[in-house]
């Protein structure tokens, strides 16, 4: 595959965070298809989310399981806290080696379309109310995501500007406390807000 696939030490740290199945006595005669190796549905999912492939045309091949099978396992991680764990993980990585820059912090939002629905859509106002999401991001100051949430398309951007930051997690790394919550947070006119500046100076670390 043209695609590098996942580095060993990137699964070294993501493999303990999965939970371990449960053990069943296989059947003598039926014993039935064996479990899919998760290094190899973690290699499917990275190659979705860098390329941009649907996940129904992934084909099944030697380096990761047809694309449902990835979706499937995606969905299932999520709802243990799978990728919620390996972020901070990662986080705390990269504020060891010095290139998590937390000081200062960025936040904006993006909406997306939604034919499907959803229970998180809403109607577009700058897309004729077509059915979308929001993406609402604060990363710090090299583009790193810190929080996200997920709204309706209708939702303005300053409503999201607080649970945003109380979604930022601790981030350690380093001796000490772990981090939390930048100095200084950029934002566009979208998150021009009186009180929202004193709430946040207040919350302030």
């Amino acid at each position: 595959m043209a695609e590098p696939l996942v580095s060993d030490r990137l699964w070294r740290t993501l493999e303990p965070l999965i939970p371990k199945p449960k053990r069943k006595n296989r059947h003598v005669q039926y014993a039935g298809r064996k479990r899919t190796d998760p290094r190899r549905i973690f290699n499917g999912i990275v190659f979705v989310l860098k390329t941009g492939v649907p996940w129904r045309v992934l084909p099944a091949t030697s380096d990761f399981p047809a694309g449902p099978t990835c979706r499937l396992w995606l969905v299932r991680w999520h709802r243990q806290g799978v990728w919620k764990k390996l972020s901070r993980v990662l986080l705390a990585e990269l504020r060891k080696t010095g290139q998590l820059h937390y000081r200062y912090a960025v936040v904006d939002s993006a909406s997306v379309r939604a034919p499907g629905g959803g229970r998180k859509t809403g109607p577009n106002p700058v897309d004729r109310r077509k059915l979308g999401v929001k993406h609402h991001v604060i990363t710090d100051a090299r583009g790193t995501p810190l929080a996200v949430v997920i709204t309706g398309a209708n939702r303005h951007d300053v409503t999201q500007l607080l649970p945003l930051v109380d979604k930022l997690p601790q981030v350690g790394g380093k001796r000490g406390r772990p981090k939390r919550k930048p100095k200084k947070l950029y934002g566009d006119r979208g998150y021009d807000s009186d009180p929202h500046r004193r709430a946040l100076k207040k919350n302030r670390d």
